[in-house]
């Protein structure tokens, strides 16, 4: 059990490592090619901007902004493999778009937005609403940690909380909202608190149980409990009757419920 535990662990850090592996290799190929590849980020409810839809999140500032994503994505991508496994991939899929159309669609007049923050608010509402719908214990534990790790994410939101930095809080705010609705559109997918059922006893047959049955006198049966002879009459062919007496074996001594 404990083998089979820590393949699915390392198995859930797989898609998240890849994904990592991508980030960062793309800025170090902005540094290395001296270029920028903003030019592909997300324009809002511009038709050339969709492809940003699907680049954005490969693209950062600088490596503060990468650094800054890279530790929650990898984090929150791999607690979504691993409670969900199958899927993981298809949540991702769908958490990712949903944010970047959401984006596109109503944040009008905002720029280009890049970085994989958007997703990253995406998870952290998807495992939190997760958590408290199915009110499973590991998932509500990890729900716990994801408050506890990044509850400041909340701050992010805010429109111009940190003018000088420049943050898209409307991918902030619409990741969070797609990871609410995703998680409530797969609410009964995935890890479920489970139901116990106790089995109800017959009264009867522990009444049945708790008696030994009476022996038959008249038949020449036997009364174990207390191992002494019995005796029974029968007719002989004659008419008179005939006394047998049975020499008992007196039993062990029985267990009662």
């Amino acid at each position: 059990m404990e083998h089979t535990d820590k393949s699915r662990l390392l198995k859930s850090m797989l898609i998240p490592g890849i994904l990592l592996f991508i980030l960062w290799l793309v800025k170090l190929l902005e540094i290395w090619l001296k270029t920028d590849f903003s030019e592909y980020g997300l324009n809002p409810q511009n038709f050339k901007g969709l492809r940003g839809i699907l680049f954005s999140p490969f693209l950062h500032s600088n490596f503060a902004h990468l650094s800054a994503n890279s530790v929650p994505l990898f984090v929150l991508g791999a607690g979504l493999f691993y409670f969900y496994e199958k899927l993981a991939g298809r949540i991702l899929a769908m958490l990712w778009l949903t944010t970047g159309f959401w984006v596109w669609a109503f944040a009008k007049d905002t720029g280009i937005h890049i970085g994989a923050s958007g997703v990253v608010y995406a998870l952290a509402a998807f495992h939190f609403t997760g958590g408290l719908l199915r009110k499973e214990p590991r998932m509500m534990a990890f729900a716990l940690l994801v408050v506890f790790l990044y509850g400041g994410l909340i701050w992010g939101v805010i429109p111009d909380f940190l003018p000088e930095k420049n943050i898209s809080w409307e991918s902030h705010l619409l990741g969070l909202l797609a990871g609410g609705t995703v998680a409530f559109f797969y609410r009964s997918s995935g890890p479920q608190r489970k139901e116990y059922e106790w089995p109800e006893e017959d009264e009867n047959e522990e009444e049945d149980d708790g008696h030994d049955q009476e022996p038959d006198a008249s038949a020449g049966g036997a009364d174990e409990r207390t191992g002494n002879s019995t005796s029974a009459g029968i007719d002989s062919q004659d008419g008179s009757q005939v006394k047998i007496v049975y020499h008992l074996k007196k039993s062990g001594d029985n267990n009662q419920a």
